[in-house]
């Protein structure tokens, strides 16, 4: 048993046809969507459209795994300003965290040569046809992939890139003859509704989920290898139509849900300045070949209960930047039990602190105990720079509570170049 975990979180580019092989019977292409552009009303010409993914099904315990290809997506040579995602329910109303648990959903790029478009979305095979391309950096091979991705805490962290910066997508000179440029989700959620423990499905607790019996002799984790039998939670079980644990009283309805994103953007000019983005990860145990540093992220780790004191657990990673930039944006990918997460410069200055923000109400994006949010970093155009080879270092502090699945994945924004004329977030 494969999960569909591979795809989000750690594709080799070299055994991709036989993922593919996997995935293709769980992908689905997206109907056209009804959408309108909206040009906002500044000087700075951001356009602005929301869409609707395809419905996917959950009930009451079930864990939904899915890839959604071909989403609907600004056309053109244009710099995105910001990617917005939420759960919503058939009548377009937010749903909760506490009824389904968006654990992450991840924007991920590919190109599809133009004469097999046909013959994709009818067979939906993958393993010809599609490349993917992922970001900057910093993982091995195609862990931690995406352009852009959160979880739980996305209605209450902000996407927004300052001007002129954009992320520049669709530039025709960079596009390899006779492919098109096209994106996908790769979601998780889980419908907690009914659950023993609704915190503890969230994280994916292996012993609340209703598990194969052979589970564990045929599961393969992040290393190729067989999970080990202590192996007590974490993305791997939380697999595809696999369900948590339910009160024995409970009975509720399936449901169809889907996701609403909103993006802005401008038409790309010689007024916008392009930028890079990495994703670090607090797992990352560096190590080098020579000059050159060899990444192995893990992408998640258990956090284990220390009866001895109540000090906050701390994970920690020196990453090298190969290619350094100025500083334009930063936040944390985390989960609920967060404190906070901090990038360092080699010289021990602070780059970055991301706080969470938990909620303290009901309503959606309020919702009491789970994270919300979490703060990013603006700093004063030009005033952070990371030299190139610099080494990073990554901290993410939790509680000291057991938590499985726990994430310390850090975003930031590198530019080049910084205009000379004064600038406004």
């Amino acid at each position: 048993m494969i999960s569909q975990f591979s795809f989000s979180y750690m594709i080799n580019m070299k055994t991709l046809s036989k993922v593919a092989i996997i995935l293709s019977s769980m992908m689905m292409l997206l109907p056209s969507t009804t959408h309108s552009i909206v040009v906002e009303s500044n000087e700075s010409y951001i356009k602005s459209a929301t869409f609707l993914s395809e419905k996917f099904e959950v009930g009451p315990g079930k864990v939904v795994v899915k890839t959604l290809l071909d989403i609907e997506f600004p056309k053109g040579h244009i710099g995105v300003k910001s990617f917005d995602v939420e759960v919503v329910d058939e009548d377009g109303k937010s749903v909760p965290l506490y009824e389904t648990y968006l654990h992450h959903w991840f924007a991920v790029k590919y190109i599809e040569n133009i004469t097999m478009s046909n013959y994709i979305k009818q067979s939906h095979d993958l393993r010809n046809g599609l490349e993917f391309e992922r970001n900057d950096g910093m993982c091995q091979g195609f862990l931690l992939p995406h352009y852009w991705g959160l979880g739980g805490e996305s209605r209450g962290t902000s996407s927004n890139l300052p001007d002129p910066f954009a992320v520049e997508l669709g530039n025709p000179t960079k596009l390899k003859d006779g492919f098109k440029e096209k994106w996908l989700f790769s979601i998780m959620v889980i419908d907690t509704r009914g659950a023993h423990d609704r915190k503890g499905c969230s994280e994916c607790r292996c012993k609340l989920l209703n598990l194969p019996n052979n589970f564990y002799n045929v599961t393969v984790g992040i290393n190729g290898q067989l999970l080990p039998r202590n192996y007590k939670g974490g993305l791997f079980c939380c697999q595809d139509n696999l369900q948590c644990k339910l009160r024995n009283d409970f009975h509720g309805p399936t449901r169809n849900l889907s996701l609403r994103y909103k993006i802005r953007w401008v038409d790309w000019d010689e007024h916008q300045v392009p930028l890079r983005f990495y994703i670090l990860d607090s797992t990352d145990r560096v190590r080098s070949n020579g000059s050159t540093p060899i990444h192995d992220c893990q992408a998640e780790y258990t956090i284990p209960r220390n009866h001895d004191n109540d000090s906050p657990h701390v994970k920690k990673a020196n990453i090298p930047m190969t290619k350094g930039g100025y500083l334009v944006y930063g936040t944390a990918h985390m989960h609920t039990g967060v404190v906070n997460t901090t990038l360092y410069g080699q010289d021990g200055r602070v780059l970055c602190t991301s706080n969470p923000k938990y909620g303290t109400g009901k309503e959606a994006g309020n919702e009491k105990g789970y994270l919300v949010g979490m703060s990013v970093c603006y700093p004063k155009p030009g005033s952070i720079k990371i030299k190139d080879g610099e080494i990073l270092t990554l901290e993410s502090i939790y509680e000291n509570k057991f938590r499985t699945g726990a994430m310390g994945h850090f975003y930031i924004y590198l530019a080049d170049q910084i205009p000379n004329n004064d600038l406004n977030i």
